[in-house]
């Protein structure tokens, strides 16, 4: 149907309701008059088609905002003024004499053998049968999108020739109208892709064939407009239909991300496990869309060439880091930035995300989901927070300790050991923390067990103060926690090597003082017992079947404890055994002559025989503390004076700590008289200070006796030997 305001042949597009409304008279009038006064239309026809032109503007704007989708109404309004631009430059600039346009070529595939100047009539002919009869905005309704390109095209080409043909000299706002018409249904065709892109993927299946069509279509336009036209038309200006669909996907990408956990917050009570459930939730959304996209989106527009797997690809991974960024904005607490991300390197990262090992994210092409500085700032915001959070978790396990103490809880037999529930409570955090850093990074892992390690040596002494404070100090409880901190020094240290340098100083220094204590309480029953040696009860008395019967009760205690350290404490009580009693034997509170001097030889060699059976039968392996008593005990008995010598100089041998003065006191014992006493010790001069540089410098670790016995001074102890 002729438009009402044109005497201009020519197709145009107009929606039926424009069609079919009645001429008003005034309507008529005007058409009258300009019918009436063509010198004055040619006059002033410049800015008569201006105003004329801007009418139709705003009406053909009013229509095109009915069948232009809100998304593209961006489009629409860079279409407009594009349009309206190249109308006020071409009635600016006014008809051009003398010089005639050339008419444009467009491909003879998009126009299907179609002449570039046919009618509208000629135009139809092309046609597919379905589309014969249909307006354009009806074929883009029915979604028949290529038909109406083909259309469309007819229609362009058709007015850019009119236009070359200077057919609208004399009315330009008819060729704004048509042009206007033109331009708004392109707008509605790039409309109609954007609607088909978002509808993918929120149906249930995919319409291959509108999604085979969109291809075609924007193909078939870029065939059309290969290039801007030299002479700047407007009309055939390439309308870039694969970036809007491009455009569109991130669009959809982005709509889609942002739907799980719309409107949930961090301040909430459950931070973590909504932020936990949220990732979840938008890990399956993304999941399930990208495997659609590459086993039913992907074949539909294969045939096109189009890379759709690709596009979605990227503008799903785009706007999942862009949704991930503004998460770790407003992530608080140790559990919400651990949970981003371990989400961001184990979940997304993970080569079976896709759940498909040929659906893998591919890791080169795409850009980091989180960008280097937000991911250093969350490890850093992490590592703070974990360092509050370990050390609550070790003020935790005091706190634990401390109950078991004050409800007097006797530790738990392992395995043949005593258990503690620290050594297992210390491995499970350090171990959980540093796994759970190592699935993220190795950086982080560094820093988490150096976080641990660092806490974990302020605890031990504050640990072992607070425990040798308490009244739960018992044999039990020490050899449990001996146990504890050999387990840790030796399992930790092996596991993770580079904490051996601040792990292993506290804790040794923690078994010691277990250690000491432990054997403190033996020490004080045992101290009693001794006062009875070298006296003349200790003749006549088993003083020492109660004495060692504390010491096998103790080693049953022992036998509780980590080998290592048991066999170090029950060397230690074997020592303090063999050494109080020569401390006791070389400063007697009598002095035994005649028949008690060989009585209490005797009886001292059987001490010492008995001494020395019940600790290699506890299992103790110093072996070299045997011959200390018996040698004492055969010079107080040596009958041929002249063997005292070889027994002084086997004693010495033996005990590279002897002194001068222990010389003295043992001779004292003898009361050999001042001249022997002075023949003996000039004897054994040279053997004493070899003695004592092999005490300095090649005695056994450990091997002290001697050293530690403290005897009367020189000038007392030769006194007694007249």
């Amino acid at each position: 149907m002729p438009s009402p305001q044109t005497d201009t042949p020519g197709p145009e597009l107009q929606s039926p309701k424009e069609a079919e409304e009645p001429q008003t008279p005034a309507q008529g009038s005007r058409r009258t008059s300009s019918r009436k006064e063509p010198n004055a239309h040619c006059k002033d026809g410049t800015r008569l088609g201006l105003g004329s032109l801007r009418q139709a503007f705003s009406r053909a704007s009013q229509r095109a905002l009915t069948q232009v989708s809100k998304e593209d109404t961006g489009l629409f309004r860079r279409s407009s003024c594009s349009l309206f631009r190249s109308f006020r430059q071409a009635l600016d600039e006014g008809p051009a004499t003398g010089h005639s346009q050339a008419t444009p070529e467009v491909p003879s595939g998009v126009l299907n053998g179609v002449s570039q100047q046919a009618s509208t009539g000629a135009a139809s002919e092309g046609l597919n049968p379905e589309a014969e009869g249909k307006s354009v905005a009806d074929l883009i309704t029915e979604r028949q999108l290529l038909a109406a390109f083909e259309q469309l095209l007819r229609l362009e080409t058709l007015l850019v020739a009119e236009k070359a043909s200077r057919t609208f000299e004399q009315d330009p706002t008819a060729f704004a109208r048509r042009a206007m018409d033109v331009c708004l249904h392109y707008d509605g065709l790039a409309a109609e892709i954007g609607a088909i892109v978002r509808e993918t993927l929120d149906s249930d299946g995919v319409d291959a064939a509108a999604l085979a069509e969109l291809a075609r279509v924007v193909s078939a336009e870029e065939e059309a407009h290969p290039s801007p036209p030299d002479d700047g038309d407007f009309l055939r200006t390439p309308r870039r239909w694969r970036q809007h669909w491009e455009e569109a996907v991130r669009r959809s990408a982005q709509e889609r991300v942002r739907r799980p956990g719309a409107g949930w917050a961090f301040g909430e009570a459950e931070g973590a496990s909504g932020l936990a459930q949220l990732l979840a939730e938008l890990g399956s959304l993304v999941r399930r869309d990208l495997q659609k996209v590459r086993q039913e989106v992907q074949p539909a527009y294969a045939e096109a060439g189009f890379p759709a797997w690709e596009v979605y690809l990227r503008a799903f991974h785009s706007a999942v880091a862009q949704r991930l960024q503004e998460l770790a904005r407003d992530a608080r607490g140790c559990e919400q930035l651990y949970i981003l991300l371990d989400w961001a390197a184990n979940v997304y990262g993970s080569p079976d995300f896709l759940g498909a090992p040929g659906l893998a994210l591919p890791a080169e092409p795409l850009p980091p989901l989180l960008a280097p500085d937000v991911w250093a700032r969350l490890e850093s915001d992490y590592t703070s927070f974990l360092e509050a959070k370990i050390a609550s978790c070790f003020d935790s396990i005091l706190q634990l300790e401390q109950s078991h103490w004050a409800a007097a809880e006797v530790p738990e037999v392992l395995q043949g050991l005593y258990q503690a529930p620290l050594s297992m409570d210390v491995h499970m955090l350090v171990a959980e923390h540093v796994k759970a850093a190592g699935a993220i990074s190795a950086e982080l892992e560094a820093t988490t067990l150096r976080i641990c390690t660092r806490a974990l040596g302020l605890f031990v002494p504050r640990f072992e103060k607070a425990f040798l404070a308490s009244e739960a100090v018992s044999e039990p409880h020490l050899g449990a926690y001996i146990n504890a901190c050999e387990e840790l020094r030796t399992s930790l240290l092996s596991r993770f090597p580079g904490t051996q340098e601040e792990l292993e100083k506290p804790l040794v220094t923690a078994t010691c003082s277990f250690q000491k204590h432990l054997l403190q309480g033996l020490q004080r029953e045992l101290q009693p017992l001794f006062r009875v040696v070298c006296t003349r009860d200790w003749l006549t008395q088993d003083w020492l079947h109660p004495l060692m019967d504390k010491v096998v009760t103790f080693a049953g205690h022992l036998q509780r404890v980590a080998r290592p350290r048991a066999q170090e404490t029950l060397q230690e009580v074997h020592r303090f055994v063999v050494r109080e009693y020569l401390a006791r034997a070389l400063r007697p509170r009598e002095r035994f002559r005649g028949m008690e001097r060989m009585h209490g030889s005797q009886k001292m060699s059987l001490d010492a025989q008995a001494i020395s059976d019940t600790f290699q039968g506890l299992g103790s392996e110093a072996t070299w503390l045997d011959q200390a008593i018996q040698c004492v005990a055969e010079i107080l008995g040596e009958t041929y004076k002249d063997d005292i010598q070889r027994h002084l100089e086997t004693l010495i041998r033996s005990y590279p700590d002897i002194r001068r003065d222990h010389i003295l006191a043992i001779l004292a014992l003898r009361r050999l008289g001042r001249r022997r006493n002075q023949h003996l010790l000039q004897h054994t001069q040279d053997l004493l200070r070899a003695a004592a540089g092999v005490a300095g410098a090649e005695a056994p670790r450990g091997h002290v006796l001697f050293e530690e016995i403290k005897v009367p001074s020189a000038m007392a102890v030769l006194i007694t030997c007249v």
